[in-house]
């Protein structure tokens, strides 16, 4: 019987396996709940990137995390971490009160664009000039992707969403706004960046920022701020495929990837 493309590639990974000797396994920081993100959302990889590097740096019973409304709020269905949950743009005040009760805790927000930059800016911005010694990870994907695909302030000018079927127009609707850059400026975070998952070099790249950010929070040296600029091919109404080629030629101009703070310094 002929084998199918698919079998055959299949296979073929399974001897690179076997080759290169490499072994994959879940870290015991995730759950055992079959992630149920729609198929080629970033948020999985996020979270395992997350739970990955609480693992590796063994910290998962002092790791507190803080999931806000939105696709975020799926993150303790699948982080095996002490979790709660904020009311809508919340996290960082809540992860504020938590830091503050248990200081020697990792405390971490997980936030999407709707709720960190929209209903959340204000939490977001004093939380980060106070230099409150937390970790917020910013899932930024352009629209409000749970309740329907509507535009947030992380909205492309031009780029269509369920409330803007002909396009952002700025002159009615603002200008998107870029959060990483506006709280690198604040004199209260110490490591500030963006990145991506789309791609096994950006996975790379990224979760060497996670840890970063982590081991600036053990030194207690202020805020950490760590964009990822992902899609919403649900929300954007395209293929997985499609909506990460739509990133690269879209997303990433506008918000591009690399570090804009590091030891408190700006990088310019």
């Amino acid at each position: 019987m002929m084998k199918t493309e698919s079998e055959t590639l299949t296979m073929d990974i399974q001897e690179i396996i076997q080759e290169e000797n490499l072994v994959y396994k879940k870290t015991s920081c995730m759950t055992d709940n079959i992630l149920s993100f729609c198929p080629g959302c970033g948020h999985g990889v996020i979270h395992r990137l997350t739970m990955e590097v609480i693992d590796e740096m063994g910290i998962q019973s002092e790791t507190i995390g803080i999931a806000s409304v939105g696709c975020s709020v799926l993150a303790y269905d699948f982080m095996d971490i002490d979790m709660t949950q904020s009311a809508h743009g919340r996290a960082p005040a809540v992860a504020t009160g938590i830091k503050r009760c248990w200081p020697d805790k990792y405390v971490f927000t997980y936030q999407g664009d709707g709720d960190l930059a929209a209903i959340g800016t204000a939490e977001t911005i004093h939380a980060c000039n106070r230099g409150e010694n937390i970790t917020i990870i910013f899932v930024n994907n352009g629209i409000y992707g749970m309740t329907g695909g509507q535009m947030a302030p992380t909205t492309l000018e031009g780029m269509k969403s369920s409330t803007t079927p002909y396009g952002r127009d700025i002159g009615l609707m603002g200008n998107p706004i870029k959060i990483s850059e506006l709280v690198s400026q604040l004199p209260g975070t110490y490591y500030v960046t963006r990145q991506a998952v789309h791609s096994p070099s950006h996975v790379r790249k990224a979760k060497k920022a996670m840890r970063k950010a982590f081991e600036s929070q053990k030194e207690k040296k202020g805020s950490s701020l760590i964009e990822f600029v992902s899609n919403c091919n649900s929300g954007w109404k395209m293929t997985p495929v499609q909506a990460n080629k739509w990133l690269e030629e879209n997303m990433l101009p506008f918000y591009p990837l690399g570090d804009l703070k590091v030891d408190g310094k700006l990088i310019t």
